[in-house]
């Protein structure tokens, strides 16, 4: 199985990631307090505001902690689609969809996660399998017209 980008992750993914962490960080920055804010805390209304933002800072710590582990150590699953391969599938009903598997959603509409119920049906599926998935209404069936996996 042919692994795409950097770690398993698509040049977008890195780019959403990167993103990602710039905004954690930001936010992060925004709930520091400021210089001299802790010794002038009065009230208990203050020093719960205090404690209310340092929480929500160490929240945000292990997000970007995450997050760069993603970075750094990639995201692929090797049980799952490598991010960039293309399926063509024949739904139950006779529609037809081209897809492009992706590690993290974006806005993409033709896409979908290579973890999603959908992704997983169609780890080890081949051309001419009929694979069944599960959605909110139930379980789906499809038919794999094309699977073709991303170009080193």
């Amino acid at each position: 199985m042919v692994i795409s980008g950097d770690k398993g992750l698509s040049p977008a993914a890195r780019r959403q990631l990167e993103k990602e962490i710039a905004d954690l960080r930001a936010q992060r920055a925004a709930l520091a307090p400021q210089p001299g804010e802790q010794e002038r805390t009065g009230d208990a209304a203050d020093q719960a505001d205090v404690i209310d933002r340092a929480e929500a800072a160490a929240r945000l710590e292990r997000q970007i902690a995450e997050v760069s582990a993603k970075l750094e150590h990639g995201a692929y699953d090797s049980s799952l689609l490598p991010d960039g391969t293309r399926v063509s599938l024949r739904y139950a009903d006779g529609d037809e969809e081209a897809l492009n598997v992706v590690t993290l959603p974006g806005e993409d509409v033709d896409s979908l996660t290579s973890d999603s119920p959908l992704g997983r049906a169609l780890a080890g599926a081949k051309v001419g399998d009929e694979i069944t998935y599960r959605t909110p209404r139930g379980q789906a069936k499809a038919t794999v017209l094309e699977l073709t996996p991303p170009k080193d």
